[in-house]
C-alpha cells in the first residue's frame, strides 16, 4: 500500500506548484503539509516523492520560458560547434547557469546525510522562514534595483547560483527567496532577479528530481501518486509563474515577508503544542 494516496498527492502537488517559485519555501510547506497529513516525512520514498514532483514545476518553467530556453540552448550548441559564435551573450549566459549549479550539486551530495537528517527538522524550517524573511526584507529595501536582465554578469550568476545552498541546507529559507534576495543585493531589479531565479532553478531542481526518482517509485510510494502529484504541480506552477512575474513588476516583496513570519509563528506554535512532531 502506498504511503501517499492519490488524494494526498493532489494536495501536495498543489502546495508544490504554488510555493516552488514564490519566495516562501516549497520544502518547508511540503514538510508542514506532510506532517499534518501524518505522512512519514523521514521515509526515503516520501523524500523522493517530494523531489520528483518538483520536476512538474520545472516543466512549467520550460513551457513558460520555451522561447527563451530554445534561444539559449540553440546559441549554446552553435557556440560549441563554431568558435566564432562564442561571443554571443546567450552562449555565455548558458555556461554561467551551468557553472552556477555546480556548488549546490557538490554540497547536496556531500551534505545529504545532514540534509535528510538533523536539518530536516521542522524547527529548522521555522527558524529558516524567519531568517530568510529578514534577508529578503533587507535585500528588497537596500538593493538599488537599477540593473536589468541584460546587465547580468558572470559574477552575478555564480553568486546567485551559490546562494541556492542556503535553501538546500536550511529548509524554509527558500531557494527562490535566496536567489531573488541575492540578486537584489547585487542591484538587479525585481523582474530580472525573478527571471534569473527561474533559469537557475532548471538544472538544480531537475537534477534533484531525477536523482531521487529511484527512491520515489522504488519504495513505499506507488507510481500513480507520483504521476498525479507531478502533473498537478505542473499545472499550478505554470499559473503561479505567470502571476509572480506580473506581481514583482509592480510590488515589493513585503507581502511574502509577512506571510513567511506568520507561517513560522504558526509552525512553532504547532510544534510547541505537540500538534506536529519536529
Amino acid at each position: 500500500m502506498s504511503v501517499i494516496s492519490v488524494g494526498q498527492a493532489v494536495l501536495l502537488g498543489v502546495v508544490e506548484g504554488l510555493t516552488e517559485f514564490l519566495p516562501v519555501s516549497s520544502t518547508g510547506h511540503l514538510k508542514i503539509t506532510e506532517g499534518l497529513l501524518d505522512i512519514p516525512v523521514d521515509d526515503k520514498s516520501v523524500v523522493g516523492f517530494t523531489a520528483v514532483i518538483q520536476v512538474g514545476a520545472i516543466a512549467a518553467v520550460l513551457v513558460y520560458f520555451f522561447s527563451d530556453i530554445k534561444r539559449l540552448v540553440t546559441a549554446w550548441f552553435r557556440g560549441l560547434a563554431h568558435p566564432e559564435q562564442r561571443q554571443n551573450r546567450d552562449y555565455t549566459f548558458t555556461w554561467w547557469v551551468i557553472y552556477a549549479t555546480i556548488p549546490v550539486v557538490l554540497v547536496g551530495v556531500a551534505a545529504k546525510p545532514l540534509i535528510d537528517g538533523p536539518l530536516a527538522s521542522l524547527w529548522v524550517v521555522a527558524g529558516s522562514l524567519v531568517v530568510g524573511s529578514g534577508f529578503m526584507w533587507f535585500a528588497d529595501r537596500y538593493g538599488q534595483h537599477k540593473r536589468g536582465e541584460d546587465d547580468i554578469t558572470r559574477t552575478d550568476a555564480l553568486v546567485v547560483g551559490a546562494s541556492q545552498i542556503l535553501a538546500l541546507l536550511f529548509p524554509g529559507f527558500s531557494r527562490s527567496g535566496a536567489t531573488i534576495s541575492t540578486s537584489l543585493i547585487r542591484d538587479l531589479d525585481r523582474v530580472a532577479a525573478t527571471r534569473l531565479s527561474f533559469f537557475l532553478s532548471i538544472p538544480a531542481l531537475t537534477g534533484a528530481g531525477l536523482y531521487e526518482l529511484k527512491d520515489a517509485v522504488g519504495g513505499g510510494v506507488s507510481v500513480l501518486p507520483v504521476v498525479v502529484g507531478t502533473v498537478v504541480s505542473f499545472i499550478v506552477a505554470y499559473a503561479s509563474i505567470a502571476w509572480l512575474l506580473k506581481f514583482v513588476a509592480r510590488h515589493t516583496f513585503d507581502a511574502f515577508v509577512c506571510y513567511r513570519i506568520v507561517v513560522a509563528v504558526a509552525l512553532a506554535g504547532m510544534l510547541a503544542a505537540g500538534v506536529l512532531e519536529a
